[in-house]
């Protein structure tokens, strides 16, 4: 049988027209009309079911072949980063300060290139739902999908996710078992004291001093209550008060990210930060209010279905292309929201030598494509065979 990999090349170059064109158009999350419209028009063109504004902007293809009753969801993101592109090539981004910097342009093509793919061979018996999801960069396009019933609608026995990886050679692929990436929390901190002028500070409650003392007491959070066998890391990234040199201010923000392997330590982390955080306020005579967001679940691969998809992948590459223990990532994805409701996994595939993710250098490498393509396709044809009708 010809390798998905070889029959998927022979439109390379059709696909690679569309990921640059996708990259030229960037659009940020939610906001994602253009390239939810050339998604739909493609999947019409191949003859797949189409649905549209699933959660917003979010598309879903559906094909069906045979009469099988397996179904098999493949998602991919669509949404860009608000930078400005460093990058002096023809598909440069002509959106003013919006960039394809993480290779959603790479992972929406490849889905595409995957759905021409079965659309023409239909070497399977079941359903598959292509699922091209709006605002993964941080804006809730998973959570919007899913509350737009998603998994109601086009119900999935399992659900697959790919994304790139600068660093590593085209052509191979990572997989971590278990929690693979971290649930990632935004906090925001509002502090109010009593402010005063900057030569009498006794007559002020100094929110500055107290913004100081919280974001160091909230360095022991990981130090001293979460265990040593969990990952997690507590970073304030900003700390705002003030207009002017002589002025004591009256209230000061503080805020920063939270990331943790699993939702118990993440809950840990917030309860705890709102204790410390009450308790040095009104130990210096201030007030706090704290805003703590779940951003991103934990995002964690489930036995079989990782099985399924890094077997597919040593089917295509071979097992030595294929690390089935990578490390676990700091960083998050809002996958793992679909990846509470429906079994599933999710893989990376070498993006070569390249500068990395949220870079204004940053650039999807094209050659990726048939392989990421194909290992879609190959996992549908692995986990929906024909001979089953």
């Amino acid at each position: 049988m010809t390798s998905p990999i070889d029959r998927i090349r022979q439109y390379h170059a059709d696909l690679t027209a569309i990921r640059q064109d996708i990259h030229a158009h960037p659009e940020l999350g939610l906001e994602e009309h253009r390239t939810a419209d050339l998604v739909a028009r493609k999947l019409e063109e191949w003859g797949i079911e189409v649905h549209r504004g699933v959660g917003t902007t979010g598309v879903v293809g559906v094909l069906r072949s045979g009469n099988g009753e397996g179904t098999i969801g493949l998602r991919a993101d669509m949404d860009a980063l608000p930078i400005v592109e460093a990058n002096d090539i023809p598909y440069r981004s002509r959106n003013q300060g919006k960039m394809h910097a993480c290779g959603h342009d790479g992972h929406t093509t490849m889905l595409l290139g995957a759905a021409r793919y079965l659309a023409q061979t239909r070497n399977f018996n079941g359903t598959v739902n292509f699922i091209f999801q709006p605002g993964e960069e941080g804006v809730g396009g998973a959570l919007a999908m899913l509350q737009d019933d998603l998994f109601q609608r086009f119900p999935c026995n399992a659900v697959y996710g790919m994304h790139n990886r600068p660093g590593m050679p085209v052509g191979r692929f990572g997989i971590a078992p278990g929690a693979a990436m971290a649930g990632g929390g935004f906090f925001d901190i509002t502090l109010t004291g009593k402010g005063a002028h900057g030569a009498r500070p006794e007559e002020s409650i100094d929110p500055v001093l107290v913004a100081c003392h919280i974001g160091t007491a909230l360095q022991s959070i990981v130090a001293r209550n979460v265990s040593p066998r969990e990952t997690a890391v507590v970073s304030v990234t900003r700390i705002l008060s003030g207009d002017a040199y002589n002025v004591i201010p009256q209230t000061a923000t503080l805020g920063g990210t939270v990331r943790t392997m699993s939702r118990d330590t993440m809950t840990l982390i917030e309860q705890t930060m709102r204790r410390i955080t009450d308790g040095v306020a009104a130990g210096f005579g201030a007030s706090a209010e704290v805003d703590f967001r779940l951003i991103f679940a934990p995002l964690v691969n489930h036995p079989a279905e990782f099985d399924a998809v890094a077997d597919a992948a040593a089917e295509l590459v071979g097992d030595a292309n294929v690390n089935r223990r990578q490390a676990p990532a700091q960083a998050s994805e809002d996958f793992s929201f679909m990846l509470e409701r429906v079994p599933g996994a999710y893989i990376n595939l070498g993006n070569g030598d390249c500068a990395p993710v949220h870079n204004h250098h940053y650039d999807f490498n094209d050659e990726a494509i048939p392989y990421g393509s194909a290992l879609f396709a190959r996992l549908v044809e692995r986990q929906l065979p024909r001979g089953t009708e």
